[in-house]
């Protein structure tokens, strides 16, 4: 049986997805700001609407939410001020330290390289002599030279600070979208409801696609908390355990990077190796407490992590990683933080209208 493929169709479709895609990098500055202004109302929604029961103003909940996060932020970033202090401090002479480590391990293989260095000499020569001479060998090479770039100081310290700068403006829009959005309670949803038409089989459907995916973001950034706060507890243990010098730092870097997928705990393995090697001058232990954040972070972290998501959104561990994988080569960090709540929200979508049930059933466990 010959199933008929419209070719301009297909055509239209891939040029579709590839517009769609060069417009989602172009805009990556406005989506990522709206998005994450968005998943952290999602987040301090649940405060806002329990001060809301009990006769606070919607505004004023908002408020008292938003300065509340803020603050306990500033307390425990406040509170770890010192250990952080040190850690980074001590960024110079760890650097110089895993150096010098990495100096003498060299000069202890530098027999045997320079016993492999020697035996590919002979070879070489021997190739060379059975080849003859070249005809090119009386002939003077041509020197190159290659003028290298000189390093400004005051460039890249403008650089840095355009960099902060731009950071720093996107935080604060960041903040105030969330607190906007906070504030206007139901109004958006109401709008949605009233721009699908009057027929009240849509407006249902716009209601139940808009509950689900409150239910399945709020169940997610839950998941998220507990298994973040999960891995900052393991790591601290696991830390003190070993001896690790400001384990509660570490412990707090390893359950905040955890937010970014693979990316984060690579980092704070890194991190805490080094810082470990520095405290113990020993590559072992420094690879014992990378490899026991990493285990920590794969465990406690990726596979739970990634086990809950399909269980809140019934998503397939492939569908996930593909996504995940997909946003990070489009927006970097940022779209690999972003990757799961834009999966869950395309997969209720799609579960509710008709022409896009075959990505609900691609997406599904």
């Amino acid at each position: 049986m010959r199933v008929p493929l419209d070719v301009r169709s297909l055509a239209l479709s891939i040029l579709a997805v590839i517009a769609v895609v060069f417009a989602l990098e172009w805009a990556q500055a406005f989506l990522i700001s709206l998005l994450l202004g968005v998943l952290l109302a999602y987040t301090l929604n649940p405060p806002v609407a329990w001060l809301e029961r009990i006769r606070i103003p919607r505004v004023a909940a908002s408020l008292i939410v938003m300065i509340g996060a803020m603050g306990a932020f500033a307390l425990g970033a406040y509170a770890l001020r010192g250990q952080m202090q040190t850690v980074v401090a001590q960024l110079p002479e760890a650097a110089s330290k895993f150096a010098a480590g990495l100096g003498r391990l060299r000069s202890s293989q530098h027999g045997s390289l320079q016993k492999i260095q020697s035996a590919s000499s002979e070879v070489e020569k021997a190739t060379t002599g059975l080849a003859g001479p070249s005809p090119l060998s009386g002939q003077r090479p041509t020197p190159v030279v290659i003028e290298q770039s000189k390093f400004e100081l005051g460039d890249f310290l403008l650089a840095g600070s355009k960099g902060a700068l731009g950071g720093l403006a996107q935080a604060t829009m960041v903040l105030f979208l969330a607190f906007f959005l906070l504030a206007g309670g139901d109004t958006f949803k109401r709008k949605l409801v009233r721009l699908t038409g009057p027929s009240l089989s849509n407006k249902k459907i716009t209601v139940r696609i808009l509950d689900d995916i409150n239910h399945s973001i709020q169940k997610y950034l839950s998941m998220m908390l507990l298994t973040n706060v999960l891995v900052g507890v393991l790591a601290w243990a696991a830390f003190a355990a070993m001896g690790l010098e400001n384990a509660g730092a570490w412990a707090v870097a390893a359950g905040l990077l955890h937010v970014v997928p693979y990316l984060g705990p690579a980092v704070t393995a890194a991190a805490a190796g080094m810082a470990a090697f520095m405290q113990f001058d020993s590559f072992l232990i420094a690879a014992l407490v990378g490899g026991v954040s990493l285990t920590i972070a794969t465990i406690a972290g990726t596979f739970l992590t990634t086990w809950l998501t399909g269980r809140i959104a019934r998503l397939n561990a492939a569908a996930v990683f593909i996504s995940l994988l997909f946003w990070g080569w489009l927006w970097g960090i940022w779209g690999m933080l972003l990757s799961i709540p834009i999966i869950v929200i395309a997969k209720v979508v799609s579960q509710h209208v008709e022409e896009l049930l075959p990505v609900a059933e691609l997406l599904g466990d």
